[in-house]
């Protein structure tokens, strides 16, 4: 076996407007010989459509499919178990594919916030060199969607995940100025809840597959709680220091 000549290179790809891609990763997947991308069973996976102009013709396809279902709660050691198993399995192909020429993963978002490649990143160290080539984090998108400034002056900004349990969402959306809540989908009618209980449900946003072309963004409290799709994020915008309050100091 000769000496390795490949890497495995992650391509954050935004927030899902194919033109938000950095003109790095735009290169990479241009001239990828063999790329590879999560998917649920049966779905086409929403990485793979947002390149889908971009492949070249003979570039070989890996799809990493999930092998958890929604049926299994994702707290569960089984859920762990199969998971932890999806990536070492993965880690070793991606190695093996790697040996020759360059695999490009492709990965919603930034890679490193809360991208599942982060899974794979970790158990590649000391096996294959990885690259990675950040994106445009998909919350960024969601605010500009909206058209208002998300932060001003010295506003504190919390990143939160719809699983948390309600109390402990409702603690953060409490304490904080400005307030994204990510993984809503299921999780949206208790998100909701939890906003009413900080007292912050008037100024929050929903935001559904923010910078693509089916994009909607509707404030929460007119929204749908029981029809929210898997790509929505949840945005209440911090209310800080302005700069005319700053010049009229």
């Amino acid at each position: 076996m000769g000496p390795r000549t490949g890497k495995i290179i992650c391509a954050g790809l935004g927030p899902g407007d194919p033109d938000l891609i950095s003109v790095r990763a735009d290169r990479a997947i241009r001239g990828a010989r063999q790329i590879a991308y999560f998917r649920k069973k049966g779905r086409a996976g929403q990485a793979r459509r947002i390149v889908a102009q971009m492949l070249a013709p003979d570039v070989v396809e890996h799809a990493m499919e999930y092998p958890v279902t929604t049926e299994i709660p994702f707290d569960s050691p089984e859920y762990n178990r199969l998971l932890s198993g999806f990536y070492d399995d993965w880690t070793v192909r991606l190695a093996a594919l790697a040996a020759d020429s360059d695999v490009v993963v492709l990965c919603e978002g930034d890679p490193l916030f809360y991208g599942s490649f982060m899974h794979l990143h970790a158990r590649l160290q000391g096996i294959a060199p990885v690259e990675i080539i950040p994106g445009i984090p998909g919350m960024t998108g969601c605010w500009n969607a909206i058209g208002q400034p998300m932060t001003w002056g010295d506003d504190a900004m919390t990143v939160l995940m719809g699983t948390l349990p309600e109390a402990e969402l409702a603690r953060h959306m409490r304490a904080a100025d400005a307030v994204v809540v990510m993984k809503t989908g299921r999780n949206l009618p208790k998100i909701a809840r939890a906003l009413a209980t900080a007292g912050r449900m008037a100024d929050a946003w929903l935001v559904e597959r923010g910078t693509m072309p089916n994009q909607r963004v509707t404030p929460l409290a007119q929204a749908d709680l029981d029809a929210c799709p898997y790509f929505a994020t949840v945005l209440v915008h911090g209310n800080g220091r302005r700069p005319l309050a700053d010049a009229a100091e």
